[in-house]
């Protein structure tokens, strides 16, 4: 879309179960990003989680504007995931990133048609509470997908003193 710059973009997600999401994504909306996302094998999973934290954190979010997570009904649960936002929140040479959650058609709203905080990542939900994260539902962020990029990264500066990456980081999936 003409006006929008190009964001590097890294988008998490637990590749099991939401990887057709991250593929619609990939085929349709990716004309106006660089994408910064681990691809399928790209990292050995015998190695050690240490070693493929530091490898994700220096190869694809340090240089990172924006981390999208894809929120299915298993993300909150996996370690990875939290790794990834939390590494996107840390001041690097190049800021921290914006956050956006983008919750999957797999997750049910509540009874008064919002979504609850117990099913996404505790990190994202922090940082939604704070007002520094952005979240939107599958729809509206397919529609809107360059406009809620742009807004991530223009507010990811003002909002910096938002940010809460203060809870530990996951050690296993849970």
């Amino acid at each position: 879309m003409y006006g929008y710059q190009k964001h590097k973009v890294f988008i998490s997600f637990y590749h099991h179960d939401d990887q057709q999401y991250k593929n619609y994504i990939d085929r349709n909306l990716s004309g106006n990003i660089i994408n910064k996302s681990v691809m399928p094998g790209e990292y050995d999973p015998d190695d050690s989680d240490e070693y493929i934290k530091r490898l994700i954190r220096e190869d694809k979010i340090s240089d990172s504007s924006v981390i999208v997570v894809l929120v299915g009904n298993n993300t909150k649960n996996r370690k990875h995931v939290d790794w990834e936002i939390y590494a996107g929140l840390r001041a690097s040479i190049n800021g921290n990133a914006g956050l956006i959650g983008i919750m999957l058609p797999s997750v049910n709203k509540t009874y008064d048609g919002k979504y609850s905080y117990n099913d996404m990542p505790a990190r994202l939900a922090d940082n939604l509470k704070t007002n520094y994260a952005y979240l939107y539902d599958w729809d509206t962020a397919i529609h809107y997908f360059d406009s809620i990029i742009e807004e991530a990264f223009q507010s990811r500066i003002k909002r910096r003193n938002l940010i809460d990456n203060s809870r530990p980081q996951m050690k296993y999936n849970r």
